[in-house]
């Protein structure tokens, strides 16, 4: 059986970790699509970490946009799917178009994510989608920061309705809120 799987936190609180774990245990091979960008240095290094922290069997598709699509042309006989993470999707379609083209970015967001679900309904692999929940915090001070935290929540809003399970992460403790329908 096909299992959506959203896994949400905040920073460092054990959200790849987690989905890794899953994935581990789910049918073989796995596809992880990394939405990271190395802009400077300290990223580079974090992004080396996170590639260290993946079994050597996995296959790695580096995708900053157009994520659906990219899996579709790229998944090949992938049975389980990690997409990591949604946090900085949003946050390279936002830089790309910059503000105040928030309409337009909006747009792409919204298409990016149903792009994404689409696919994830059309194939039998299972799916692991790692988020970040920002809307536990302050109202942003400022427009952009409030854009990027009200797309992100319609964005992570969307994907917990397509989960069949949703994970809420606090200092590495996986919290059930949606649970698989059997």
């Amino acid at each position: 059986m096909q299992r959506k799987i959203l896994i949400l936190g905040g920073a460092r609180s054990g959200k790849s970790h987690y989905a890794q774990e899953i994935a581990l245990k789910l049918p073989q091979p796995v596809l992880f699509v990394a939405t990271a960008e190395a802009g400077d240095d300290e990223m580079k290094q974090r992004i080396e970490e996170h590639r260290k922290s993946r079994p050597s069997t996995w296959h790695t598709l580096e995708a900053a946009t157009h994520v659906g699509q990219q899996i579709k042309q790229r998944a090949g006989k992938a049975q389980t799917v990690i997409v990591d993470c949604i946090t900085l999707l949003v946050s390279n379609i936002l830089t790309q178009y910059g503000h105040p083209a928030g309409e337009l970015v909006e747009q792409e967001v919204m298409a990016e994510i149903n792009e994404l679900t689409d696919y994830m309904n059309q194939v039998k692999a299972n799916f692991i989608i790692v988020s970040n929940e920002v809307g536990l915090g302050l109202v942003p001070a400022n427009s952009m920061s409030r854009l990027y935290r009200d797309l992100l929540g319609k964005a992570n809003q969307i994907l917990a309705q397509q989960a069949d399970e949703v994970y809420l992460m606090v200092a590495g403790l996986p919290f059930p809120i949606k649970h698989a329908r059997n």
